[in-house]
């Protein structure tokens, strides 16, 4: 992407980068990362990368690296090919945050989305509380749709999303 920022497709290599990021920050990534309380072993976080490595890869999955450091993941998930729509997700260690590097890797995967893969419609959603997320989907010139009520399940209970997208129209 930039001299700072790599995002990699995510392979074997990544599995102990992604759990040990999660288990270092356990209490920062679980406000609004239902995943995380499950992540409670290196072999939970292995079955998530194989199951990406050997599914149909309609969703793909990025590590992503600022200054050779692994940062966080992000990728596309949900992606509904019959109506040409898909859903950025994402997520970034607490030492990583306001460097600008999820909106660049968004913006990313936006052109990758709309130009190589033809979708029509791209989708973020955020907890109605979660600023950071909901400020990169404002900045990236999404519009907010409406709230998507009890729409994730965490250990503290259900909580609202915002629901945000942007039309390739509109890119």
């Amino acid at each position: 992407m930039d001299d700072q920022i790599l995002m990699k497709e995510i392979d074997e290599s990544e599995v102990v980068n992604i759990f040990n990021a999660i288990d270092a920050e356990r209490d920062y990534l679980s406000e609004w990362l239902p995943f995380v309380e499950k992540t409670v072993d290196i072999e939970f976080t292995r079955g998530f990368v194989n199951s990406y490595l050997y599914s149909d890869k309609k969703n793909v999955t990025f590590a992503i690296y600022f200054e050779h450091r692994f940062a966080g993941l992000i990728g596309l998930k949900d992606t509904d090919e019959m109506n040409m729509k898909t859903e950025i997700g994402y997520w970034l260690s607490f030492d990583f945050q306001h460097k600008g590097i999820v909106t660049k890797c968004s913006k990313a995967l936006i052109v990758y989305a709309f130009d190589e893969l033809k979708m029509n419609r791209i989708q973020l959603k955020a907890g109605v509380g979660n600023i950071k997320s909901r400020a990169v989907a404002e900045r990236l010139g999404f519009e907010l749709e409406g709230i998507e009520r009890d729409g994730e399940l965490h250990s503290r209970g259900y909580i609202d999303l915002a629901v945000y997208s942007l039309l390739k129209k509109d890119f």
